[in-house]
């Protein structure tokens, strides 16, 4: 787990040399890398976010193109197309942005309906289907979306299925003013993101994925997982809670963080760390409790409040077990 945590504290460093004073920030958007999970950070312009996207794929050596979503754009312009070659008499396929390595999807709620729905097959399924041919996306695929969670004039709010299919959400927030300053003086000649160059290459990058994945994670810590999301879905506030992918990202991501940690094992403190980034944009606050200015945020808060780490005596008295063995001997219905 060493080897995971340094390569994983060479690559923070690196984009800290750009993104000041934001590591947990930083940090949480390598745990969805490691995850192979898609990011989507709302926050306000200038706050850093196309500049925390080049500059992770400038620290992995990963190909990293950018697509300005705006109204006119067709999910052609996003996938690609076929064109027709005169001198060959065949159709050819020119592969659109989003076959990169690291994409930048910026202000994503400008773009139409139809053409965010282009995103929905290449972010979970990682393929895109052009005139019925199947390509496949480019392995390690990291989407990263940012939106603007103020100006609203102009946009179109993404739908269920495209936010559940983001891992992990994140804010930047403005800096402190001491790092501000920083940032100022930094720039005051050249931008640091030109200096930024490749700490950890592709091939060790695919390693430390695989690795994440090996994190034991014991039952005790599943069945947390599986309560706090449940209890979400049952909440008077919530209209709609989170989904399973929302308890597999939960999963994933805890095992990440916990590698970067130094630890090859998953603890609660993991899961509540990474609660808010993980569920609270899955869940959809009942019109009456919005008005009364509950946010799903709060939801997540409160639910890590009161849902028990450990299971009731009831339930851990063993009849839990015995159905959960039973359900794996079923398989899936």
């Amino acid at each position: 787990m060493s080897k995971i945590q340094e390569s994983g504290d060479r690559v923070v460093a690196n984009v800290e040399r750009v993104i000041v004073g934001k590591h947990a920030e930083v940090q949480l958007a390598l745990v969805g890398l490691l995850c192979r999970g898609h990011l989507l950070i709302e926050d306000v312009p200038g706050t850093g976010k196309t500049v925390l996207a080049k500059a992770i794929a400038r620290s992995l050596g990963c190909t990293f193109r950018r697509i300005q979503f705006t109204p006119d754009l067709l999910p052609s312009d996003v996938t690609g197309l076929s064109i027709y070659n005169q001198k060959t008499q065949e159709f050819e396929f020119r592969p659109g942005p989003i076959m990169s390595q690291v994409v930048l999807a910026d202000e994503i709620n400008r773009a139409t309906p139809k053409t965010q729905s282009a995103l929905l097959e290449c972010m979970e399924e990682r393929q895109a289907t052009i005139d019925g041919v199947t390509h496949p996306m480019p392995d390690p695929f990291l989407v990263i979306a940012t939106q603007n969670p103020i100006e609203y004039e102009g946009t179109f709010a993404l739908p269920e299925a495209q936010l559940d299919r983001f891992m992990l959400r994140l804010r930047l927030g403005y800096p402190a003013p001491i790092e501000e300053i920083v940032i100022l003086d930094e720039q005051k000649r050249t931008h640091p993101i030109d200096t930024i160059e490749e700490v950890c290459s592709l091939a060790e990058l695919r390693e430390l994925q695989a690795a994440v994945r090996e994190i034991y994670v014991d039952a005790t810590v599943s069945e947390y997982i599986v309560r706090l999301v449940n209890a979400t879905r049952v909440h008077p506030d919530v209209h709609l809670g989170a989904s399973p992918r929302g308890s597999i990202a939960l999963y994933r991501s805890g095992q990440a963080r916990a590698a970067l940690l130094g630890r090859d094992y998953v603890i609660p403190d993991d899961v509540k760390a990474l609660a808010e980034p993980a569920l609270a944009h899955r869940l959809i606050i009942k019109t009456s409790s919005t008005i009364r200015e509950i946010s799903a945020a709060s939801v997540v808060r409160e639910l890590l409040e009161t849902v028990p780490v450990e299971a009731p005596p009831s339930r851990a008295s063993g009849g839990s077990r015995v159905e959960l063995e039973e359900a794996r001997v079923r398989g899936p219905r």
